[in-house]
């Protein structure tokens, strides 16, 4: 097995680390993701984020713990093309060498989309190693209000970008937790192919929380 550079494993105690970045524009739904993953609420108010924001939770597949670092990133204007760029910013601190990413848009929203497809292009042309890339189209309950049709996004996204694809919604707690699965599923968890229930564990491994899929 071939793990992403950085990865951290022990094999006796099968405790991993992956660090994985969020991102996408203004207003799409990040942060209710992550707050429903991790302590499954949703807040109807929005406030827009400013500042990177930095979880550290556990999950727990098939019997095996990973510890996750999930960076929560306001909208950035471009995606670092080195390491002194992203330091120079401190909004963009970590996201040059997470080992995955998870690029979020609104489907009720045009430029969202347009926005994740800018900065996945850039991602591939700045770093170096092959990383995992999951697109996710959130606010899934504002169906009515989609502005691409579900199977135009997922063929190109499947085909064309050989990414993987997920649609969600935040507000109802929708998709939430296989869309994390599926991330550490692309990121070479290979013990995870064959998980079929997705439960939650409501106590806490670590500082913020631990989910059980």
């Amino acid at each position: 097995m071939h793990w992403p550079a950085g990865y951290q494993s022990r094999r006796h105690g099968m405790v991993s680390t992956f660090k994985i970045a969020i991102l996408g524009a203004q207003g799409v739904g990040k942060t209710a993701i992550v707050r429903q993953f991790l302590f499954n609420e949703y807040n109807e108010a929005y406030l827009p984020s400013k500042t990177r924001r930095v979880y550290l939770p556990a999950a727990v597949l098939n019997e095996h713990a990973h510890n996750l670092q999930i960076m929560d990133f306001p909208p950035i204007a471009s995606f670092p093309v080195n390491t002194l760029q992203e330091w120079a910013d401190a909004r963009c601190r970590g996201v040059h060498s997470a080992h995955a990413y998870i690029l979020v848009y609104d489907i009720c929203c045009f430029d969202s989309f347009e926005y994740i497809k800018t900065i996945r292009q850039q991602i591939l042309q700045t770093r170096m190693i092959e990383t995992p890339i999951i697109i996710v189209g959130n606010k899934r309950d504002l169906q009515s209000g989609r502005v691409i049709p579900r199977r135009n996004v997922s063929n190109l996204v499947k085909r064309s970008w050989k990414c993987g694809y997920v649609e969600c919604s935040a507000k109802y707690n929708w998709h939430v937790l296989l869309l994390f699965r599926e991330l550490l599923q692309s990121m070479g968890c290979t013990r995870c192919k064959h998980v079929h229930a997705a439960i939650r564990f409501q106590g806490a491994l670590r500082r913020d929380r631990c989910s059980l899929m």
